[in-house]
């Protein structure tokens, strides 16, 4: 996936940026986000959890989400307009997209220039999910299934994970099942974490779906590496 730190200087920022959209990056171009679609990636500030293993810490610590300038919506728009004619996509990830308010409303403004839209989700948000699908604003939907999903199973990703939470996420599960768009699952395997049961657990559970299991890479600047906090 792409860095989020790897054409976001290149977009400007804003002091007058909408409260309730925050984007902290932006790739102008990308092959590697949406199989087969050249696509911009929208990257979000804030996610409502903390994996050890993410490697967009500055996108989720409010410390260094603090830090990173928010980009302006306006910009990336016309850009977005201005391209049209040869790129067909727009992913949007973070971060948590869907913790924003004004997502709806971004969403609205990027298929107003013709784009499809992929959403990366934690799944956690069911109710504006459902209502994203049933506008038609999302073209595709990437979910990640941090694990087996129940409580237990969660909690050694993110031992603060709620039971509400969780109830979202198998609705989540059985909305993007019923929906009739495009969908996909995607766990990324954690040593010590993902052993051969749990594997084995996920692929029979999601045996009649589109799950892709990536492979842990550690590189240096990922959420552990960064002193604990909410």
């Amino acid at each position: 996936r792409s860095s989020p730190t790897a054409s976001c200087s290149t977009t400007g920022s804003s002091t007058k940026q909408r409260s309730d959209m925050r984007i902290g990056g932006f790739v102008k171009q990308s092959l590697i986000d949406w199989e087969g679609v050249l696509s911009a990636v929208v990257f979000t500030k804030g996610c409502n959890f903390r994996c050890d293993y993410c490697h967009n810490p500055s996108l989720v610590l409010p410390s260094l989400t603090d830090h990173l300038p928010d980009l302006s919506e306006t910009v990336i728009l016309d850009y977005l307009r201005r391209r049209r004619e040869w790129m067909e996509g727009v992913v949007v990830t973070g971060g948590e997209p869907t913790l924003h308010p004004g997502l709806t409303g971004f969403l609205e403004r990027v298929k107003r220039h013709g784009y499809r839209i992929k959403l990366d989700t934690n799944g956690t948000n069911t109710e504006l999910l459902s209502a994203l699908i049933d506008m038609g604003l999302v073209d595709c939907v990437a979910m990640d299934i941090k694990t087996i999903p129940d409580r237990e199973h969660y909690a050694k990703i993110y031992p603060a994970v709620t039971d509400r939470q969780m109830d979202n996420v198998q609705r989540s599960i059985d909305l993007l099942r019923n929906s009739g768009i495009d969908y996909r699952f995607r766990t990324t395997l954690i040593p010590g974490v993902h052993d051969d049961a749990v594997r084995e657990e996920l692929s029979a559970r999601f045996a009649g779906d589109p799950l892709v299991f990536q492979q842990f890479r550690h590189t240096s600047g990922i959420l552990s590496d960064y002193p604990p906090e909410r």
